[in-house]
């Protein structure tokens, strides 16, 4: 079957049946004809459902080893428990299950695999072997880390003296019973119940067998089996599994046995595969003795599509949820078949279901009768009538009367036959019995789809003649990116951006027509020798206000602003508040997870250390120290960026913003506050939009080449600070060989290159011209390079002492070491999606200080009191910065 474009008869891959010679021959009544050649399916498929399972295992394992960390009181007592229960077993039964055990758990995985072989699919016992291979590395590396790395409670929770040997350990993770479960794991043993059940039993006495003798414990088996299980799926995800799609001519089979006698089919081509691909792929077929049907396959592979997408959006959104995560295909045939009939008995145009089936054990088909047509989006502007426009609108008044939303009402949903009536399709991701918020959500997504084709003049009367003001204005609420499709939003994101590319070009052709003036002023005021200062104010005012004029000329209202003013035209007192859709954002949720992870790396190295006798023996000078270093830094900041700034700027009220950064980094990401508060500084400032961007830009350029230049300076002084010689450190030679190797990995892949191109260029866009610009006056430039290294000598200077007010003279390190350090947990914060850094840099900095040679006891108090003085503190005085600013008109 071939995919079908569009027909000299209007319709989208919908021909006529009369137009088939072959569909009155009784001689091919019989032949499963399948025109051309169906798309070819993968051999393999990756299934979320093992990625699902993979990440279940990894999250197993984590609080399995979180258990071991902290309850070690309740590990205790529940291995003496089973070794007590165990110990009860008579010798006999317990020699009997340990030589089974052995016997059984190398036969078992043979024996399946001889029988697979037997049955021609050596390609899933290939899968199996690769498991057993990785497993087999995985156990190998977890023993290493417990026996050299872990926490000692986690160490004791999973070994225990050898019988044979009690000055050695026994293994943390059986090393061939991890291969084996991932090995049955993968070949899919699981899913045969007598192989099961042999499994269940083999494993079973295995445990039993090695916990009565003393060679495991109850720890060490359940994480043997949960390594097994998540390398197995984790090896299935990334393999694949054979693709067991049912074919044309399995459908062919399949519509004869619910009673039709089908001709010939064709595939359809479906819309935007990345929203549309979880509706199922689509058949054109004419029958032998009766009209042509739409049919619509549904299989496990095509119904896992956008899982992830759909978990997010039900755990991030209040109110409402789209459809179940985890459906079957029983449940999505049936709901697919409600909303068919629903929606046709509260008197909508949908197209009729007749027929439904099951195609084996993974797929399922939904016939309906054939309702041939074009979508709104294939149609042409000029065919897009008023007419057409209400007539959609009473479709969804018909679903509404009856609680029935739709949920995607976009323009590939909305078929228009040949009579010019609407039909309204895709009804599977509907709802009955929705509540108001679903359908005023439907509304607003209409009328953004009807004014992406007609404008949001056409789109509003149109919603207004039909469906009346209180009802659309109503929807006002909901009319926000997050309530609408995926595709809607990534067309009005393409919108936003051409438009911010028309309005770039309106100030940049401004700008260009200001030059000669600026130019023939320059030279008028060299012959005459006398420059007036307050004629080239006023020429550089004249020059900001001809570009001002130009932005607002060029701006452009986006589609959402221009359907609540024609909303706000009837209905002025409607509300345009935006509802609060959104449970969790994305940005709190990472926030949390990070903090988290921080939180218990400083709570693990925090638990030895007894705070009373450290703050009481602290030096209080350095703490002092430590405050005045951490306030210089805002002088140093506002020197790096005023460095790049020719214009003239208050260094006052720039002190204040460096000020009022100390809140806005706690609720954004480190290197995405800052920028943004400081373009957002400099424009209110009087530099325009360009120039401020650029001018942050070339700052953020000159600090990342002079926090470079230092890392590697500081970290080469620190390599050979117990080396007489000048030959650099391992670490310093190991440390840029990886940066060579991410660099090199970077460019070669083209989506990374791609991705970091794309970031660095819309970052650094404008930067040379404006450092021709800095470089005219050498004393600006000073200014911001100085600034830049004074700003990391007050951080490393207040981190330093914050380490001595902790330490003493036998603690102590050097400079060049808390440099490198600093450098270093600065650079992974400024990466971390984090407000602040928060979790990284803690992390970093305790990690980098204990690598130096500074005791725990000291290095994690120090870098508390580092990340109060210039993280936690300054939030209060930041955000009153921040206001000041905001009332003067600042920021």
């Amino acid at each position: 079957m071939k995919q079908q474009g569009a027909h000299p008869e209007g319709t989208k891959g919908t021909p006529d049946a009369s137009s088939r010679p072959d569909a009155a021959d009784p001689e091919t009544a019989h032949i499963d004809e399948v025109e051309g050649d169906e798309p070819l399916l993968p051999a393999r498929v990756h299934r979320p459902s093992d990625l699902m399972r993979l990440l279940a295992g990894v999250l197993a394992v984590v609080v399995l080893l979180a258990i071991a960390a902290f309850a070690h009181g309740t590990t205790s007592g529940l291995e003496q428990d089973i070794n007590k229960g165990t110990g009860q077993a008579p010798d006999l039964l317990i020699k009997i299950a340990g030589l089974a055990s052995s016997i059984a758990i190398l036969l078992v995985p043979v024996a399946f695999a001889i029988e697979r072989l037997i049955k021609r699919d050596g390609l899933r016992i290939a899968d199996g072997v690769l498991a057993a291979v990785l497993a087999h590395g995985v156990t190998l590396a977890t023993d290493l880390w417990v026996a050299r790395a872990a926490p000692d409670s986690i160490q004791e929770a999973l070994t225990q003296p050898s019988p044979g040997d009690i000055h050695a350990l026994t293994d943390p993770v059986h090393g061939y019973l991890a291969p084996v479960i991932a090995y049955m794991t993968a070949v899919g043993m699981s899913r045969r119940p007598r192989w099961r059940a042999v499994l269940w039993v083999v494993l079973l006495l295995d445990a039993f067998s090695m916990l009565v003798t003393g060679y495991t414990t109850p720890f060490s088996i359940i994480l043997t089996v949960l390594i097994g299980w998540t390398v197995a799926y984790g090896t299935l995800y990334a393999v694949g599994s054979p693709n067991v799609r049912p074919t044309g001519r399995t459908l062919m089979a399949g519509l004869r046995t619910v009673g039709f006698r089908p001709v010939t089919a064709s595939r359809v081509e479906s819309g935007d595969a990345s929203e549309t691909g979880d509706r199922g792929r689509r058949y054109f077929v004419t029958l032998e003795d009766g009209p042509p049907l739409d049919v619509t396959v549904v299989d496990r592979e095509q119904q896992a599509q956008g899982f992830f997408y759909r978990a997010w959006r039900n755990l991030a959104l209040r109110g409402f949820a789209t459809r179940s995560s985890l459906q079957s295909l029983r449940q999505a045939l049936e709901q697919e078949a409600l909303l068919a009939y629903a929606a046709i008995a509260a008197g909508a145009n949908a197209p009729k279901l007749i027929a439904t089936s099951e195609l084996g054990p993974d797929a399922v088909m939904l016939v309906y009768e054939h309702s041939g047509g074009r979508t709104l989006d294939s149609l042409p502007d000029e065919e897009i009538t008023d007419e057409l426009l209400r007539d959609t609108w009473h479709q969804v008044r018909a679903l509404q009367s009856r609680r029935i939303a739709h949920r995607r009402l976009v323009g590939d949903a909305i078929l228009v036959d040949r009579s010019g009536t609407v039909i309204l399709t895709d009804l599977r991701v509907g709802e009955i019995a929705a509540g108001d918020l679903l359908l005023r959500m439907d509304t607003s997504q209409l009328l953004v789809t009807l004014g992406l084709r007609v404008g949001a003049e056409r789109a509003v009367a149109s919603a207004l003649s039909v469906l009346g003001p209180d009802t659309v204005a109503d929807c006002l609420p909901m009319l926000q990116p997050i309530a609408l499709s995926r595709s809607t939003r990534g067309t009005l994101r393409k919108l936003a951006r051409e438009r911010a590319e028309r309005e770039r070009e309106a100030v940049l052709e401004a700008y260009r027509q200001s030059k000669p003036a600026r130019a023939e002023h320059g030279a008028h005021q060299v012959v005459l020798d006398k420059p007036d200062k307050k004629a080239v104010r006023a020429e550089q005012r004249a020059e900001k206000r001809a570009v001002d004029e130009a932005l607002e000329e060029a701006r452009e209202e986006d589609l959402l602003t221009q359907i609540r003013h024609e909303v706000l035209r009837i209905r002025p007192q409607a509300p345009v508040e935006p509802a609060r859709l959104e449970r969790v954002r994305p940005r709190t949720l990472i926030s949390f997870i990070a903090g988290a992870i921080g939180a218990y790396f400083l709570l693990t190295q925090l638990t030895h250390i007894e705070f009373g006798p450290l703050i009481s023996n602290a030096e209080w000078g350095w703490v002092a120290a430590a405050v005045l270093f951490s306030a210089a830094s805002y002088v140093a900041a506002a020197m790096a960026l005023l460095g790049f700034v020719p214009e003239r700027v208050p260094f006052v009220r720039t002190v204040a913003a460096q000020v009022a950064g100390s809140f806005v980094k706690i609720v954004a990401p480190a290197a995405v506050g800052g920028v943004a508060l400081n373009t957002r500084f400099l424009q209110r400032a009087g530099v325009r939009p360009g120039l401020a961007v650029a001018s942050v830009g070339a700052s953020q350029l000159f600090g990342l080449g002079c926090h470079i230049l230092m890392l590697l300076s500081f970290g080469y002084l620190t390599g050979t600070e117990k080396t007489p010689s000048l030959t650099p450190s391992r670490t310093v030679i190991g440390g840029l060989l990886t940066v060579a190797v991410l660099v090199l990995v970077v460019t070669s892949v083209p989506f990374l290159r791609k991705f970091v191109v794309t970031r660095v260029r819309s970052l650094f866009a404008g930067v040379v011209p404006r450092m021709l610009d800095v470089l005219q006056r050498p004393q600006k430039l000073i200014t911001g390079i100085g600034g830049m290294l004074l700003l990391t000598a007050c951080f490393v200077m207040c981190l330093d002492a914050s380490i001595r007010a902790f330490g003493d003279e036998t603690t102590s390190v050097s400079i060049a070491s808390v440099a490198v350090v600093f450098l270093a947990g600065n650079a992974l914060g400024s990466a971390a999606p984090t407000p602040g850094g928060v979790g990284a840099v803690e992390a970093t900095l305790t990690v980098g200080l204990i690598a130096v040679g500074l005791p725990k006891e000291v290095a994690a108090p120090a870098v508390l009191l580092f990340r109060l003085l210039t993280l936690w503190l300054p939030v209060l005085p930041g955000w009153l910065a921040f206001n000041h600013l905001t009332r003067k008109a600042a920021l």
